[in-house]
């Protein structure tokens, strides 16, 4: 029998799906430009291999001719659950963002930001970043300066 503690066990999400206003500025713009938050959040789904910009291009480009990005943004949900086991909920990933697709995109940048992700700076800002915290935590750290004991002239 497998316990729900295994790592294959799917997780719940960091935030539940209506927390929008847990990071106002993440939910201010999801509401002005969801075409940028889905973009940072492909970007790091894709772990770089596609941009903001393009991603975000994609995005607006369904928004606009078909009228519902979400048949795009759907996929990077399911994408997103499979890469960190989040468990499928409230319901399935095309259905949530069919239904609410700006609460959605927050709750999915939310969880990649506590995953430990810094959106504003994609995927390969992400690997420097961790690159440099790697070097300096091997970097031995200086020793204090040694004093002498007892009197001295």
């Amino acid at each position: 029998m497998i316990s729900n503690n295994t790592p294959h066990s799917p997780v719940p999400w960091s935030t539940g799906l209506c927390n929008c206003c847990e990071d106002v500025s993440s939910c201010c713009l999801t509401c002005w430009c969801p075409c940028v938050t889905f973009g940072r959040i492909a970007e790091i789904v894709d772990r770089g291999s596609t941009s903001c910009g393009v991603s975000g291009t994609i995005y607006s480009l369904m928004l606009c001719l078909v009228g519902c990005s979400c048949l795009y943004s759907c996929f990077y949900r399911s994408k997103l659950r499979g890469q960190f086991l989040v468990e499928e909920k409230p319901c399935t990933d095309c259905c949530v963002h069919f239904c609410c697709e700006e609460c959605a995109l927050c709750q999915e940048y939310r969880q990649l930001q506590n995953q430990g992700f810094d959106m504003s700076i994609g995927w390969h800002g992400n690997v420097e970043r961790q690159k440099r915290l790697a070097a300096t935590m091997a970097s031995p750290s200086p020793l204090p300066p040694q004093l002498q004991s007892g009197m001295t002239r």
